[in-house]
C-alpha cells in the first residue's frame, strides 16, 4: 500500500523521449487543443491505448464468452460519442487520440462558439462559467458524453451568461 495523499500517474510517458517527429506533433496537438502540457495528451493517449488493449483483447476470445463485455466496451464509447452506433471491436483499434480530445469539456466549448478562442474556453472552464446540464464543471478535462453536448453552456449565476457582457458582445461579431 502506498502513501494515501500521493496521487499515481494515469499516464505512460513515451519510450524513446528525443524522437523530432514525435515533439512535433506533439506540440501540435497541444496547441491545437489547448492542453496545458504533454501530460495530459499522454494521459489521453494512455486512455486510447488501454481501450485498444481491452479490444485487442476481446477479439482474440471466442464471440460467446465476451459478448457481455464487448457490449459494455462498446457501449462505454458510444456514450462518450467516440463510436457510432453500428460500431465494432475493429472501429476501436482504428480510433485516434483526437476523437478523444474533442470530447474534453474545453474542447466542447470551443467548438460550441462560447469562447473565441481554445485557451478562452480552458480559462472559462476553470473559472467556474460553464456548466453542464446546469452543474457548474471546473475541469477542462471533463468528458462529454453524447447526451450532454447540446447542456453545455454558461452557468447560471456567471457574468458571462448575460448577453451584454463584453466577452459574449464579442463573439456575435465574430
Amino acid at each position: 500500500m502506498g502513501y494515501p495523499g500521493k496521487n499515481v500517474k494515469q499516464y505512460e510517458t513515451p519510450n524513446h523521449p528525443f524522437q523530432g517527429e514525435r515533439i512535433q506533433d506533439e506540440h501540435s496537438l497541444v496547441d491545437e487543443y489547448g492542453l496545458k502540457n504533454k501530460e495530459e495528451l499522454w494521459g489521453a493517449q494512455s486512455e486510447l491505448r488501454r481501450y485498444r488493449r481491452e479490444a485487442r483483447n476481446l477479439l482474440g476470445e471466442p464471440d460467446e464468452a465476451v459478448a457481455d463485455e464487448t457490449e459494455q466496451l462498446l457501449g462505454r464509447l458510444r456514450r462518450i460519442g467516440v463510436l457510432g452506433e453500428e460500431s465494432t471491436l475493429d472501429d476501436v483499434l482504428t480510433l485516434d487520440v483526437t476523437d478523444l480530445l474533442e470530447r474534453r469539456l474545453q474542447t466542447v466549448v470551443y467548438r460550441q462558439g462560447l469562447a473565441n478562442t481554445i485557451d478562452q474556453a480552458r480559462q472559462f472552464v476553470n473559472h467556474g462559467h460553464v456548466a453542464v446540464g446546469r452543474q457548474r464543471v471546473r475541469v477542462p478535462s471533463y468528458t462529454v458524453d453524447r447526451d450532454e453536448g447540446n447542456t453545455v453552456e454558461f452557468y447560471g449565476n456567471s457574468p458571462l451568461a448575460e448577453d451584454l457582457h463584453p466577452e459574449r458582445a464579442g463573439e456575435e461579431q465574430a
